[in-house]
């Protein structure tokens, strides 16, 4: 089931993962009836996001990056009413240190799975996130988290290996299925992501920076160029083209606003008008649980 493992590991070590592993399906195999969604922090200086999936004692979380510290990620997650032990996985979108806190390999629950996609492979080795378990997944091809959800991805070009975005779908009697899709820092948005997203019910994605402030910055040429060159980040008014691609059916959450380059007022213009409720994710601190699916 695990992609790879610690090769020091033994085998008393390999059957203390089966028995994770066990535990974990317990966890995650009963659909819950309730999911709901959050960033805990969104900016260059940390990324992170939640899932909720069911309510009350019986909640699981999926993280989505885990770009903050193990200790200021449960102290968020402590105002939201959630349980730090309670994570069944961390889905990364690539390992740049605002993405993925070094300290997590160790901080992170003895049951929970990291999920990191095959293009990050060596780079996750040499952090030291293979020696504790971990899934591999290849973009493009589906896999499950358990409790019915199923993630689809797409690599998509960011610096030298690239970043992952997803879509998760996820079970709901009443509703019929519902869906959100992730994505940032992405240089652009490309018709394979538009497809993959396509109707999603919950859109988050990054509007990085105002185009005109990031060419009026102080910031250097080089610095300026790897942003905007297609390979860096979405500005505003990219940003605002993929969301009329994409059509999101209910919410927007604006992630990854740069503090120099952008405002929340530059970030939400041109969003006035549509047809989706607008979330702009703050720097360092959590928004509301927003629901995706409910009971009843």
């Amino acid at each position: 089931m695990f992609d790879e493992l610690s090769r020091a590991s033994g085998s008393a070590h390999q059957a203390e993962l089966k028995l994770a592993s066990a535990r974990v399906r317990r966890h995650t195999d009963p659909q819950p009836r309730e999911v709901r969604f959050a960033t805990l922090a969104s900016s260059s200086s940390g990324n992170c996001s939640v899932l909720v999936h069911g309510s009350g004692q019986n909640h699981r979380l999926t993280l989505i990056d885990c770009g903050i510290s193990p200790r200021r990620t449960r102290v968020l997650l402590d105002q939201l009413g959630l349980d730090f032990s309670r994570i069944d996985d961390v889905v990364l979108t690539h390992l740049d240190r605002d993405h993925c806190y070094p300290s997590w390999a160790k901080a992170l629950p003895k049951h929970a799975r990291f999920r990191i996609c095959e293009g990050h492979r060596n780079r996750a080795r040499r952090a030291g996130l293979l020696y504790r378990t971990t899934e591999i997944f290849r973009a493009g091809e589906p896999f499950e988290l358990g409790r019915g959800v199923r993630v689809s991805s797409e690599l998509l070009s960011h610096d030298d290996l690239g970043v992952a975005s997803f879509r998760f779908d996820l079970p709901c009697a009443r509703h019929g299925g519902r869906s959100i899709g992730y994505a940032t820092d992405l240089g652009r948005a490309t018709p394979g992501l538009i497809s993959l997203l396509m109707g999603v019910d919950v859109l988050a994605i990054e509007s990085n920076y105002c185009r005109d402030m990031q060419v009026a910055s102080d910031r250097p040429e080089f610095l300026k160029s790897r942003i905007m060159d297609g390979s860096g980040h979405l500005s505003n008014d990219e940003c605002l083209d993929a969301v009329h691609a994409i059509s999101p059916r209910e919410r927007v959450v604006l992630l990854h606003l740069s503090r120099q380059c952008n405002t929340p007022e530059a970030a939400s213009r041109g969003h006035e008008n549509g047809l989706y409720a607008l979330t702009i994710a703050p720097a360092d601190g959590p928004t509301d649980l927003l629901e995706i699916a409910w009971a009843g």
